[in-house]
């Protein structure tokens, strides 16, 4: 009994090989967000050192995250308080779902525009990829998007004291514009996959 036979790849023209390997130009691009994910890996790690010093009343630490979470008050701080804390730990989630956002990029648009990662099987796959695609990475980005601005939006209410009124309503209305752009992206996704799936 003969073994079935591969199909035969279809020759592409130079003119089709050279403008489908144009992809590869998006590599460097994927590496560079690599890059700035070590970054914010760094820049986590260091935000947390602060915090963990400035519990054990280092007032170095304590200067050093006031005046990256942009907190004033009237008062001299000496110690950690509430919403000191809160700011930093709300700033570490920021930068954890900043850094979802980048793997969902790296990983769903490589797989999506550059190449398989061939994954299949493997025990660490996420469980998202094995649908991607580019209607599937929109939404995904829309919601992840949404969650950073939520977090941006709760640092600025919890800070409310030293922002001005048009900051506040402006940051309140560009997270409504990503909550409905997001929306309206989902609702177009679906209409799309219902109309093809009536074809």
């Amino acid at each position: 009994m003969s073994k079935p036979t591969p199909p035969n790849k279809s020759n592409l023209s130079p003119l089709s090989s050279f403008i489908f390997a144009s992809r590869w130009l998006q590599l460097p691009l994927y590496l560079g967000l690599i890059a700035a994910q070590a970054v914010y890996v760094f820049h986590f790690w260091v935000e947390l050192v602060h915090l963990l010093e400035a519990a054990f009343g280092s007032q170095t630490a304590l200067q050093a995250l006031v005046s990256s979470i942009g907190y004033k008050t009237d008062v001299q701080l000496t110690a950690l308080n509430e919403t000191v804390i809160m700011l930093v730990v709300l700033a570490l989630i920021d930068v954890v779902m900043i850094s979802n956002l980048l793997i969902m990029v790296i990983v769903g648009g490589y797989e999506t525009f550059v190449s398989r990662l061939n994954l299949e099987g493997h025990p660490d796959q996420p469980e998202w990829l094995s649908h991607v695609n580019a209607s599937v990475l929109k939404v995904k980005l829309g919601t992840a998007i949404i969650g950073i601005s939520s977090i941006h939006l709760l640092k600025t209410f919890i800070n409310a004291a030293n922002y001005d009124e048009k900051v506040l309503m402006w940051q309140t209305l560009i997270h409504m514009a990503f909550l409905l752009s997001a929306i309206a992206i989902a609702y177009a996704d679906r209409l799309m996959s219902h109309h093809d799936k009536a074809q």
